[in-house]
């Protein structure tokens, strides 16, 4: 059994199986790396005082995210909406629907077809957490978590007893205002744990229910390393921009049409003392400790590197492989590679960068993080480690 890009667990007849993160010290920091990557700040989860018989795993974690914030909704009150209803009633109420009286109930004053708004708890902003708590309530493998998701499913049972039924209408039909905006961090979470996938698969076609529960770490790296460097670069002048499309680098030649799109994970642009810099970043979810880089890795970047990258004073073109790396402080440059042409000079270079997980979200996460996006030493540190 060999274990892919994907972190989680996997329920099976007879065992269950735990993936656990390669580089990161708990799995409730791919909680705050979602977080994070989402722009949002790090959820705080004291898991001991909950969970005593031992470390959760990833699926847990979620549920007792999903539990604690609809703890703090039922606290608060839950929310409601008005919703039109059709009944039949002995009385008008609201308007009445004549054409379905005259079907169904011609000559008949005692049962009138009428169409109304009913202020009412069970909308789809409640289902959905109810939907989350009754799963968590019910799959949970630590039975400190059934036992508190259970308490607050009864209480939403109570408030939504409706079915939430498809997710993904459900999902697309949430509007965030002023009066349901406190609900989006319970959703978010709510919609992790009832799909069963990670942020690659939430939308994707096919049933949701599932005994895996797996989150795809290059995506999240990469989504993570991306916010990071925007923040970064807030303020400083430089421009990041993820996943840039350029159609027009590789060509067909013959028919002088776009063969195919080049897209690095980050493009990032500026200018040092009035010159143009344009620095290409492939963000790779590997662990290069005591071996080079990859071949296809290089390949790639040098093509990056060759195609986007633009050097203050025509110096060669650089591309920079962030990836994560045990290096005990935020970002270091650790290796260099260089395209020598027939002649020995250099027409191109790839950099790597090592970005060192739990350094970088432990500062993220304690007195350096604050709630508006800033620039610290970490981030100041990884952007100067980019284009250095």
């Amino acid at each position: 059994m060999t274990a892919g890009p994907c972190v989680g667990v996997v329920r099976l007849d007879a065992c269950e199986v735990r993936v656990l993160p390669k580089y990161l010290g708990e799995e409730l920091d791919v909680l705050r790396m979602l977080e994070y990557a989402a722009g949002r700040a790090l959820p705080v989860l004291d898991a001991a005082r909950t969970v005593r018989e031992g470390a959760p795993h990833l699926r847990d974690l979620v549920a007792l995210l999903v539990t604690e914030h609809c703890e703090r909704l039922l606290a608060r009150g839950v929310r409601r909406d008005y919703v039109t209803v059709e009944d039949e009633l002995p009385a008008v109420r609201g308007r009445l629907l004549a054409d379905r009286q005259v079907l169904r109930h011609y000559g008949r004053l005692d049962r009138l077809a009428c169409r109304f708004d009913e202020h009412d708890a069970d909308i789809v902003d409640n289902r959905l957490c109810a939907a989350a708590l009754d799963l968590a309530a019910r799959t949970a493998r630590s039975p400190a978590v059934r036992a508190r998701a259970r308490r607050a499913a009864a209480q939403f049972a109570q408030v939504a007893p409706t079915p939430l039924g498809d997710l993904r209408t459900a999902l697309a039909g949430l509007d965030y205002h002023r009066h349901n905006s406190h609900y989006e961090t319970a959703h978010r979470w709510a919609a992790l744990l009832l799909s069963g996938g990670g942020i690659t698969d939430l939308f994707a076609g096919g049933s949701l229910s599932s005994r895996a529960f797996l989150i795809d770490m290059n995506v999240l790296f990469e989504s993570f390393a991306t916010q990071l460097l925007r923040e970064a670069a807030a303020g400083t002048g430089y421009v990041v921009r993820g996943q840039s499309r350029h159609a027009g680098v590789l060509h067909d030649e013959r028919t002088g049409r776009s063969y195919t799109e080049v897209r690095p994970d980050v493009l990032l642009s500026g200018s040092v003392d009035g010159a143009p810099l344009t620095r290409p970043v492939d963000i790779k979810y590997k662990l290069y400790e005591g071996s080079g880089l990859a071949t296809a890795d290089l390949y790639q970047a040098f093509l990056y590197a060759h195609a986007l990258g633009r050097q203050p004073g025509g110096g060669p073109p650089t591309c920079v492989l962030l990836h994560p790396g045990g290096t005990g402080g935020s970002s270091v440059s650790r290796e260099s590679v260089a395209v020598r042409r027939w002649d020995g000079s250099t027409s191109a270079r790839v950099r790597s960068v090592s970005l060192d997980l739990p350094s970088v979200l432990g500062a993220l996460g304690g007195a350096e993080r604050k709630t508006t996006l800033r620039k610290t030493a970490t981030l100041t540190r990884l952007l100067a480690a980019v284009l250095e």
